[in-house]
């Protein structure tokens, strides 16, 4: 890295609610490669903003995840929340059979009987909120419970344990500094409960998607047991938070604009297109998730980036770059096409991303049609939003009917 050039701490002095953050669209415009500083790990690293870059990056093998194995890279959490095996560490040609065999467990059929299971629990928890009246918390009532119960039905993980594996993986991504030794021990722990799991369901498969994980086969070809371990970590992590705070940020923002809310309410069927333009508009996170090495020199967009060199990208500034969207800042329920990298892209796009759709989908397509007078309990500007974790989401969504 060129030692004169001034590095930012990220993430940076983040904007209201779901505001986006000035500095992120500063760099988009005027320093699309920059040099930045994170809470934990050690050293600096690149941030790149433009969609076309982070494509590059997140395509190019001349950038490895694998190759920060080892390293106490710069990141947001003090603790790494991936595990060294799990394939979002992986590059090809390794993490392409892997990601062939997880497909498997995410077949049209499979996602099919997990969008009915979905709609009953839905169904569910807004018939205890209707009797539970108004105002209710939104958070409380459905984005809070519908992903966690949802994949832990799909995972078949017992009532019982529920809690205390959300708990672990809500400490995981807790930003504070003094919370690297609770993290340790909530990795460890979820480690050493899904390899028992992992290893009751090889011997003893079900129809969940562990046990379809398990028994997946491509020609000789079977996750391994550690494999098998991580990415039923990686599941139920990735599978209930940032659905919760997805459902939370989205009822928020149609809320909060009338004329979306009416245009959805006038033309259900567009709901899935418009989930894809609200994903795509919404700054969901802060700062960034899971680094690159550059394996050589590499120019982008004007910077030499070294060899040796951590890069991370920004899938929320790509999300709102002028060079590939029209009118980036503008929510366009109509838009089409839209390409978005909320769930990724490349070779670690979100294998789960077709079950987070469903989930977005019968969540508030029920949530709409259930409620048609649906609206916040108090003005847009008191809802209290979390400071704590790596994503942005309200803390509570107070709503009347």
């Amino acid at each position: 890295m060129e030692p004169d050039a001034p590095a930012l701490n990220c993430p940076f002095d983040y904007a209201e609610a779901l505001e986006f953050d000035p500095t992120l669209k500063r760099l988009l415009t005027d320093e699309p490669v920059a040099r930045i500083r994170l809470p934990h790990g050690e050293g600096e690293a690149w941030l790149v903003t433009r969609y076309d870059d982070v494509r590059t990056v997140t395509t190019d093998r001349r950038f490895s995840r694998k190759a920060i194995i080892g390293r106490n890279f710069p990141r947001m959490t003090p603790e790494p929340i991936v595990q060294d095996e799990a394939i979002n560490l992986m590059d090809p040609p390794g993490s392409s059979r892997l990601r062939g065999l997880i497909s498997k467990g995410f077949a049209p059929r499979h996602i099919e009987r997990m969008r009915v299971r979905t709609q009953r629990v839905v169904d569910e928890l807004l018939d205890r909120m209707a009797e539970y009246g108004s105002p209710a918390d939104l958070m409380e009532h459905l984005a809070g419970p519908l992903p966690l119960i949802t994949i832990c039905e799909v995972l078949d993980i017992p009532e019982s344990d529920q809690a205390q594996l959300r708990a672990h993986a809500r400490t995981m991504m807790d930003t504070t500094i003094d919370n690297r030794e609770n993290a340790v021990h909530a990795k460890a722990e979820l480690r050493s409960y899904f390899s028992t799991l992992t290893a009751q369901r090889r011997a003893n498969p079900g129809d969940d998607l562990i046990s379809t994980l398990a028994t997946a086969r491509d020609g000789d070809e079977i996750l391994d047991d550690r494999e098998l371990t991580v990415m039923a970590m990686v599941l139920l992590i990735t599978g209930q938070d940032t659905t919760t705070y997805e459902i939370g940020n989205i009822a928020y923002t149609l809320l909060t604009r009338p004329k979306e809310l009416a245009m959805l309410r006038a033309r259900p069927e567009m709901l899935p297109q418009a989930i894809d333009e609200m994903l795509r508009f919404i700054p969901f996170r802060k700062g960034v998730g899971i680094p690159r090495v550059a394996l050589e020199d590499v120019e982008l967009s004007g910077v030499l980036i070294r060899a040796g060199d951590i890069v991370h990208v920004s899938y929320l500034t790509a999300n709102r770059d002028s060079r590939k969207f029209d009118r980036p800042d503008e929510l366009d329920l109509e838009r089409t096409g839209t390409q978005h990298m909320t769930f990724g892209w490349g070779g670690h796009h979100c294998l789960g991303a077709p079950l987070a759709a469903t989930e977005l989908e019968v969540a508030l397509g029920t949530l709409l049609d259930r409620f048609p007078d649906l609206r916040l309990a108090k003005p847009a500007q008191e809802v209290r939003w979390n400071a704590t974790s790596i994503w942005r989401y309200p803390l509570e969504l107070p709503v009347v009917w």
